[in-house]
């Protein structure tokens, strides 16, 4: 896979460089040059098959040019190792539950994959205890659940260092627990500021050359292409359970738009989904932009679904080069909706009452999306609707809303029960870089 920068003021790269490097030198996000579009048929033989055949077929046809056939498919069935429920609400109303992983949330499937990435173009080694990077230092901003992810994937690795930037008080106490506990080569840094000044900080980061060769830095951020590939993996399994007649719409909680963007290019590659609803919160810059044409990001609002309180969305650059910057195109293959946390809380009740189904804040997004749209002609769609975090991470919310207590994975209980260790910064760049240079 040859990738080439949003900004197009970068020399091409092979996928393994991109995934090293993480952020173009321009400043732009790597993207593949070209998404060979599958013919039917390909895809036809993949409708019904397991999660991990259809992800190891992906990825042979994204990837097979750089990697051996086995070693690439030894890392995509390691990496992925979890189930991909789809679940059936009714005729017409499913949820691709996406949070089955060891953190819980959907980002394990771009951690894990994009850690096992870096060992193999490090040292040829795939999996297992032998994963080895050598002298790397993963930086990463998290608004919630992609801190866990990356720190988890990476724990232990020798040779490797993460570092989590998120903001202060503006996580939930599950989230912060699970990577501010780690130690070892994992450092959690709390920034006094919004996930934007984490994210800012982060691209500060990468666009000091020298900081980043003394370090050898790389992202695990949304912007590194390592973690999408892996997430288009998903939108084709969960469309393929689907009859071949069938109309899918699919619906996307949506924050910093990577994993929309990672639906958008499956659907490049001939994915069979017809159209994307970006569901978010009250940060809604996408959505004003496709309502006006106006690209216009404001400060993030703290809200019950933290993990989407972007205000300045990393990956809209990607969605724009991925439908050429035509507003028109964009807005023929999503809609956007907006919802308030009274409106949230309202939907994980109505799922709990109508379905039986306990679904987190974000989840609970990605439910009101299915509504948006209105489709008077036959045949009716089949909406899919992706669920990203376990409801126990937010049982705060979650367990008012049902009436009922949420049961805690053992894993995320341990996790509360660990010593802390976080280092506070006031997020500055030379804060920061003294932390990645200690």
């Amino acid at each position: 896979m040859i990738c080439i920068s949003t900004r197009g003021q970068a020399p091409a790269v092979p996928f393994r460089e991109a995934v090293a490097s993480g952020l173009a030198p321009d400043g732009g996000l790597y993207v593949p040059a070209t998404l060979a579009r599958q013919p039917d048929a390909w895809w036809q033989s993949l409708r019904g098959a397991p999660f991990p055949d259809v992800a190891v077929a992906m990825a042979q046809a994204l990837l097979g040019d750089e990697f051996e056939r086995a070693e690439l498919e030894a890392l995509v069935r390691e990496a992925l190792s979890f189930p991909v429920p789809v679940v059936r609400l009714d005729d017409r109303l499913q949820v691709v539950e996406l949070f089955h992983g060891p953190t819980f949330a959907f980002k394990d499937f771009g951690a894990r994959t994009l850690a096992r990435l870096l060992a193999l173009g490090e040292r040829g080694v795939a999996a297992g205890d032998g994963i080895r990077v050598e002298g790397l230092t993963v930086l990463v901003a998290t608004s919630g659940d992609t801190g866990s992810a990356v720190a988890q994937a990476f724990y232990g690795v020798p040779h490797t260092r993460v570092v989590v930037l998120y903001p202060e008080g503006q996580v939930s106490r599950v989230q912060e627990a699970q990577f501010t506990t780690l130690g070892r080569n994992v450092t959690a840094v709390a920034v006094d500021g919004t996930f934007d000044d984490c994210q800012r900080l982060a691209k500060a980061a990468f666009a000091d050359a020298a900081l980043g060769a003394r370090l050898r830095l790389t992202s695990a951020n949304s912007i590194s292409l390592g973690r999408l590939v892996p997430q288009m993996f998903y939108y084709a399994f969960a469309a393929l359970q689907a009859p071949a007649s069938a109309r899918i719409i699919c619906s996307v909680p949506s924050g910093n738009f990577g994993n929309l963007a990672a639906g958008v290019m499956a659907w490049r590659m001939g994915v069979p989904i017809d159209r994307f609803v970006a569901a978010t919160n009250v940060n809604d810059t996408v959505p004003r932009y496709l309502d006006t044409g106006v690209y216009q990001p404001r400060p993030s609002v703290a809200t019950i679904a933290n993990a989407m309180d972007v205000g300045a969305p990393s990956n809209f650059e990607r969605l724009q080069w991925l439908f050429g910057g035509d507003l028109a195109a964009m807005r023929a293959m999503i809609s956007a909706t907006v919802h308030t946390d009274a409106e949230v809380r309202h939907a994980i009740g109505e799922l709990h009452r109508r379905y039986g189904y306990v679904a987190d804040p974000h989840t609970a997004i990605a439910y009101l999306g299915t509504q948006a749209l209105e489709h008077p002609s036959p045949p009716a769609p089949q909406h899919l609707f992706l669920s990203t975090a376990h409801p126990a991470k937010f049982a705060d919310v979650v367990e008012p809303a049902i009436g009922g207590a949420v049961e805690l994975p053992g894993p995320l209980a341990a996790a509360l029960t660990r010593e802390q260790f976080v280092t506070r910064i006031g997020g500055t760049l030379d804060e920061l870089a003294a932390i990645l240079e200690a």
